[in-house]
């Protein structure tokens, strides 16, 4: 019997008249593959046209030339990342604007940017027009930024440039010999042999020595010009330059070089010596190289008054916000940074690529100024929301009394909230000139006149050395927050130059650690609603202490009372009231965060210390 083409239908529900057209592919699913067939025996399946021929459900992003296959970025990373297809070339697919969105994407998703389905929509279907884009960016009203309200062109003063690509390879030059440096080792000591002069200068040589060998393994024809007459002084100007780098870097990125700037400085300090400048034949030290200096050296200074200075300077805070306002701040950022570098650029001035990097040096300045002192501000704002300076509620006391808990003052509860908030306060106000303080700082320690002593502190030796610039700068910032406190609560002491605070080096040490102790308290805060989302975690908080917002109080309360109650020293005349004393209190209770009650809250957070990552 025969059987008609049209009517015969096989088992897999594709006709016979689409197999002899061969329109079976399009049919063919993963369904009709019989049930006795074996996964390994499953016949391949082709992707669909734009997508990844590996995962098949994502987009293609990227083509491989050698595999000649379409993969999403996912799989192509795991499929070349070692053996031979590491060495393929490839090609992204899409336009050049699409991969820049995901960039955008990922910061903000990388700054806790939440965003609904909503969003996610339109961000696929649509993009920010250029013409919608020109007409947002208002030139004669910038933007509220977080650089507080001072002239540009002062603060221009204080913040160094930005490192380009090649200084970062000397950096790193600086960086490795510094590692292996012996230098306080051998001059910080009491010893006898060779008189301190003669070990500074050799130890200032070898230092120099190591640089020019690995200048040499980095950059053989730049290495061979320093070491073909080993006359260090010939080469006073690279070890200047190398040095200098080192210093900025520092002050830009104050988590840097944690071990190795303290040799640097020390180095420097002691080659300012009459005798060891001598005995060397060069000086180690040139001055810092700065926004201002930069600009005022090719006339530029007014691009630092430009209306458009705020908007390509400013720093894009991503918290609360949704995705594509804050897509619009980058894209006008972006804009106006290239507008500037457009209009201030002379063929016998500044490129406009040196223009932008000075852009980007200001810019680093607003990025330090949100890490280090906004979490005083939140601290500020907590105080403020959860406790009333006069009354004293039940479980929101402030008091202290001296002897109970570590205490070693005695305050009421209205005394601690005014205590309290003058040193946030202070600290604020010492972060937001911190570059300044930092660039008076270097000023006193590598001082000409100003010599140190060597002294047994009672935390080792230490290099004890006035620092006038410095101390007169802080006087000035306790004065002003004083004024706008409008009283002063405890002592106004400011120790520099004694057991205390040795030298602006240790200066600079504490206080550009405060961040350290705000921001894990602030992002364990900020985590507890989403502690609560667990039912688990949401029973445990609330049977150990109450609610959400006890915990809080609880947490706030203990770091209000115990972290500003003079504590941390052997006696009240080393911490006690004092500027800072404070800041020993606080360390004082970062110590002892172990013993706490809600030290779980903080590990459930991601607490990982105060000296870690968040």
């Amino acid at each position: 019997m025969s059987v008609s083409a049209s009517s015969a239908v096989p088992t897999n529900g594709t006709s016979l008249s689409d197999i002899l057209d061969g329109n079976h592919e399009d049919k063919f699913n993963e369904d009709s593959i019989p049930e006795d067939v074996e996964e390994d025996e499953a016949i391949d399946v082709p992707p669909k046209h734009g997508f990844c021929v590996e995962c098949e459900d994502q987009p293609a992003e990227i083509r491989c030339n050698t595999c000649e296959d379409d993969y999403c970025e996912v799989c192509y990373t795991s499929q070349h990342r070692k053996g031979n297809r590491k060495r393929h070339a490839n090609t992204p697919l899409g336009p050049a604007s699409v991969k820049k969105q995901k960039v955008v994407k990922a910061a903000a998703r990388d700054n806790g940017v939440a965003e609904d389905v909503e969003d996610a929509k339109s961000e696929s279907s649509s993009e920010l027009d250029e013409d919608e884009l020109m007409e947002s960016i208002d030139e004669s009203r910038p933007p509220k930024v977080s650089l507080p309200p001072k002239s540009m062109l002062e603060r221009a003063k204080f913040i160094p440039m930005r490192l380009t690509l090649g200084e970062r390879k000397y950096l790193r030059l600086l960086e490795a010999a510094l590692s292996v440096s012996e230098y306080t080792d051998k001059v910080d000591i009491f010893g006898f042999g060779l008189s301190k002069t003669k070990r500074i200068v050799h130890q200032i040589r070898e230092l120099c020595a190591i640089l020019s060998g690995l200048l040499i393994s980095a950059d053989y024809q730049e290495g061979q010009k320093l070491v073909s007459d080993r006359n260090f002084e010939a080469n006073a100007e690279f070890f200047g330059k190398i040095f200098e780098l080192g210093r900025r870097h520092k002050i830009m990125n104050p988590d840097k070089m944690r071990t190795t700037y303290g040799k640097l400085i020390y180095l420097l300090q002691d080659s300012q010596n009459p005798e060891v400048s001598d005995m060397l034949g060069f000086s180690c030290v040139i001055p810092l190289v700065t926004v201002y200096g930069v600009l005022e050296a090719h006339d530029s200074l007014a691009l630092l008054e430009d209306d458009l200075i705020a908007t390509a300077t400013q720093e894009i805070i991503a918290e609360g916000r949704r995705r594509r306002e804050i897509q619009i701040d980058i894209k006008k950022k972006e804009k106006a940074i290239e507008i500037l570098a457009s209009r201030y650029a002379r063929r016998d001035g500044l490129s406009q690529e040196q223009l932008r990097q000075c852009l980007y040096s200001i810019g680093d300045n607003a990025a330090f100024l949100r890490v280090n002192r906004d979490p005083c501000e939140k601290m500020i704002f907590q105080l403020k929301e959860f406790f009333d300076p006069s009354d004293a509620k039940v479980g929101r006391s402030l008091a202290i009394h001296s002897g109970q808990g570590g205490a070693r003052l005695s305050h009421n509860h209205s005394r601690q909230y005014s205590y309290v908030i003058q040193s946030l306060t202070l600290w604020k106000e010492i972060l937001q000139d911190m570059f300044r303080l930092w660039t008076l700082a270097e000023q006193d320690l590598l001082s000409t006149t100003a010599r140190y002593r060597l002294t047994d502190t009672g935390q080792g030796l230490n290099r004890v050395q006035p620092a006038p610039k410095t101390l007169r700068a802080m006087h000035v910032i306790l004065s002003n927050a004083q004024q706008n406190i409008g009283s002063w609560v405890g002592s106004s002491v400011v120790h520099m130059g004694d057991h205390n605070v040795p030298n602006s080096l240790v200066f600079l040490d504490k206080y550009s650690q405060i961040y350290r102790i705000l921001l894990p308290i602030c992002n364990t805060l900020s985590q507890i609603p989403k502690l609560m989302e667990v039912p688990s975690l949401k029973a445990y908080i609330t049977k150990e202490f109450g609610s959400e917002r006890d915990l809080q109080i609880e947490i706030l309360s203990d770091f209000f009372r115990h972290a500003f109650d003079g504590s941390g020293a052997d006696n009240f005349y080393d911490a006690g009231s004092c500027v800072d004393g404070r800041l020993t209190s606080a360390w004082n209770w970062c110590a002892s965060i172990e013993k706490k009650r809600y030290f779980s809250i903080f590990l459930l957070t991601g607490f990982s210390g105060f000296d870690g990552a968040w």
